[in-house]
């Protein structure tokens, strides 16, 4: 007997509702928008989102992405100006580089926007996986950053010159690595609280964009010293350095669309499982995640004398446990069987219908 929630059952995460105010609508374009984005709606079905943890950590993405955009946006600003008082054209380079990249998190806002609208017909498990598709564009253009950087630093090895207005530039230099490496920690450090890889993998792109400010700071060291060569010997290591970084963004990507999670994870479910006195046996344990959020699919066997209710009951306390044991866990799937020695026995009708089973390797 299947037993399935969306939400953690318990009124100690819940959290207050968000009020809404309909007493101004909005102009029908606005509104459109709105209702594809779910910013606005429906004020009950508001409240059960946000008594959800994933819709909690859903604004908590938002809100991070929004923050990026902005310090990313005033790290541009400040750098524009310094190439207008300059007048360096790598410098400008470099500048717009770091307005291109910043703009690649729009992908990524989209998505968590769209994760906070719920299921519907068509799409009856919601829209979480729009942030895993967005975390694609990001390893994409984390790519792309590594080949712009090895492009011109071959053609600076070739042609190496020497850079000038060498203070303007090195201080747009440490400002464009401190704003990004600033990013870089806010979205790594909330992308891996919220169990979020795209928005670990966009903090991984600004590191990126704060190692190039910072090739280009390197730059004018050399050109200072008179080794203009030194510029584009730094950015073929700094571009070694973001392939690495390209390389581990598109592992944790990869991870996700398959489905995969940390095997500690599943060891960890499988000893709450254990831990279940009235369980028999364990005959299938599955998770993936969803955007930021895990799901997991249990099957259990129980004594087959029990009843309807004291079976239920086991279930909701496995689905209890599991919730307060791993984190990011928003919904469970709890299948209860009664046991038996051959898994024929319960299963005549639709045995023959799925694939034998297998063990998980370890």
């Amino acid at each position: 007997m299947p037993n399935k929630t969306n939400n953690h059952p318990h009124p100690h995460n819940h959290h207050h509702d968000h009020d809404h105010n309909h007493d101004h609508p909005n102009p029908d374009w606005r509104g459109r928008i709105a209702a594809i984005f779910h910013l606005h709606g429906h004020s009950h079905q508001h409240g059960e989102l946000a008594s959800d943890q994933a819709f909690i950590d859903n604004e908590a993405g938002i809100r991070t992405v929004w923050l990026a955009l902005a310090a990313l946006t005033l790290t541009a600003i400040v750098q524009i100006a310094i190439v207008i008082r300059s007048g360096s054209i790598a410098l400008f380079a470099d500048t717009v580089h770091n307005v291109g990249d910043g703009l690649n998190s729009i992908p990524l806002l989209i998505a968590f926007y769209l994760a906070r609208r719920a299921a519907t017909r068509r799409y009856t498990y919601g829209f979480a996986r729009a942030e895993d598709i967005a975390g694609i564009f990001i390893v994409l253009s984390i790519a792309f950053s590594a080949g712009m950087i090895f492009w011109e630093s071959f053609q600076k090895l070739l042609n190496p010159q020497p850079l000038t207005n060498l203070g303007w530039v090195a201080a747009a230099a440490i400002i464009g690595f401190l704003g990004n490496e600033a990013v870089a920690l806010l979205q790594i450090r909330v992308g891996r609280k919220i169990g979020s890889a795209a928005l670990v993998a966009d903090g991984l792109h600004a590191r990126t964009d704060g190692l190039t400010s910072l090739a280009v700071l390197l730059a004018v060291g050399g050109s200072w010293l008179g080794f203009p060569i030194v510029d584009p010997i730094i950015g073929l290591l700094i571009g070694v350095a973001i392939l690495f970084i390209t390389r581990d963004a598109t592992i944790t990507m990869w991870y996700r669309l398959m489905d995969a999670i940390d095997p500690e994870t599943l060891t960890q479910a499988e000893e709450v499982v254990q831990q279940q006195a009235e369980i028999k046996d364990l005959r299938r344990l599955r998770m993936r995640w969803m955007g930021h959020r895990l799901h997991s699919e249990v099957h259990i066997t129980v004594d087959p004398h029990l009843t309807t209710r004291q079976s239920h009951h086991i279930a909701e306390q496995l689905r209890h446990d599991l919730f307060h044991k791993i984190p990011n866990l928003t919904e469970i799937v709890v299948h209860v069987e009664p046991w038996a020695e051959q898994l024929e026995t319960v299963h005549q009708l639709t045995i023959h219908h799925e694939p034998v089973p297998r063990p998980i390797s370890r």
